[in-house]
């Protein structure tokens, strides 16, 4: 995990940036919905579900380095995972607040999805080398 974190702090500002806020959103916020009864389960299920994307990012990472099929890790756990979200937001028990608070992990999630689809398909593409890191 050391060079992982040392590959990370040496990318541009904009991605580190956006892994901080892919933190929020897909890690912390979840938890804020145990506050409401009906969307208990829909926070435990989205905790369990951004570790199930973060194991397979870290997998993918321990086996071939740092390479663009690192996103196949979130694509399998959060494509369905979103899904789940999407329908969740639009279910009429839950209040206002926690429907916000879905709809901002479901973008977070959806946003990163672009950028792992993008580097999955680059990589089945034949981008198989290592993703450059700046010196």
């Amino acid at each position: 995990m050391e060079d992982f974190d040392l590959i990370v702090a040496q990318q541009p500002q904009w991605v580190q940036i956006w892994l901080n806020i892919l933190m929020f959103g897909a890690f912390v916020l979840p938890i804020t919905l145990v506050i409401w009864r009906q969307t208990r389960l829909t926070a435990l299920i989205t905790v369990v579900g951004s570790l199930l994307g973060a194991v397979g990012v870290i997998l993918i990472f321990s086996q071939m380095g740092y390479v663009r099929l690192m996103g196949l890790g979130h694509a399998v756990a959060w494509t369905p995972l979103a899904y789940y979200l999407w329908r969740q937001q639009g279910r009429a028990d839950i209040p206002t607040p926690p429907k916000w608070i879905i709809r901002v992990v479901l973008l977070t999630l959806v946003v990163s999805l672009v950028f792992d689809y993008v580097d999955v398909i680059r990589y089945l593409l034949g981008d198989r080398a290592a993703v450059p890191v700046p010196v």
